[in-house]
């Protein structure tokens, strides 16, 4: 079985991506990380990506007339480098079309809560605050619309009485490198169907 190759779209410190990549080097995971792009130019997984020596790879959105022009360039460095899947860890941005078309149902997003519920940038925070006693973890389809694809994957993290945002954040993330490189697992071992919004996991 070849492996799946993986191209990874991130904002931040990128730890997702290093549990991907952990996994890969490991051989829980059947795939390689191609290309790593990031929208912020001081972000610290491009020197994780750079560390494993993947292409690492700065795309600047104030050297593009648009988002068409940015989201053409992000499909082109996927495009470039073979890439089956692309992974949002940490993206902090809408995916357009330009990338969305051209890898239909290969997009992947990662959601620090249980969709719909606590949808947005602060998750954890927002969850919290609110006072669920449970949380968790999600991982669906990207669209064009911000966490609203189709889920493949949820698990729940109880809050308990005693945790702190920073506990119930550690929870959380402990969750996210487990189960993302586990789904992509099960999506190189072509394990999942999709009908409409249900995605489907053969055992």
């Amino acid at each position: 079985m070849s492996k799946l190759r993986l191209g990874v779209l991130i904002s931040g410190s990128g730890t997702n991506l290093q549990a991907i990549i952990d996994a890969c080097e490991a051989g829980t995971l059947d795939a390689e990380v191609a290309v790593v792009v990031a929208n912020h130019v001081d972000a610290r997984g491009l020197d994780r990506a750079r560390r494993h020596k993947i292409d690492a790879v700065f795309l600047d959105r104030g050297e593009f007339s648009g988002p068409h022009a940015y989201n053409t360039a992000i499909r082109d460095e996927m495009r470039s480098r073979g890439v089956d899947y692309v992974v949002m860890a940490g993206y902090m941005r809408l995916l357009g079309s330009e990338v969305l078309d051209a890898f239909p149902n290969r997009v992947l997003n990662i959601h620090p809560a249980l969709l719909p519920s606590f949808a947005g940038a602060h998750g954890i925070k927002d969850a919290f605050e609110y006072g669920v006693k449970v949380t968790g973890v999600t991982i669906h389809f990207a669209n064009e619309v911000f966490d609203e694809g189709p889920i493949i994957a949820q698990e729940a993290v109880v809050i308990e009485e005693s945790d702190r945002l920073e506990t119930l954040e550690a929870k959380i993330h402990a969750v996210e490198h487990r189960l993302y490189p586990e789904v992509l697992q099960k999506i190189a071992e072509g394990r999942l169907t999709i009908d409409g919004r249900v995605v489907r996991i053969a055992e």
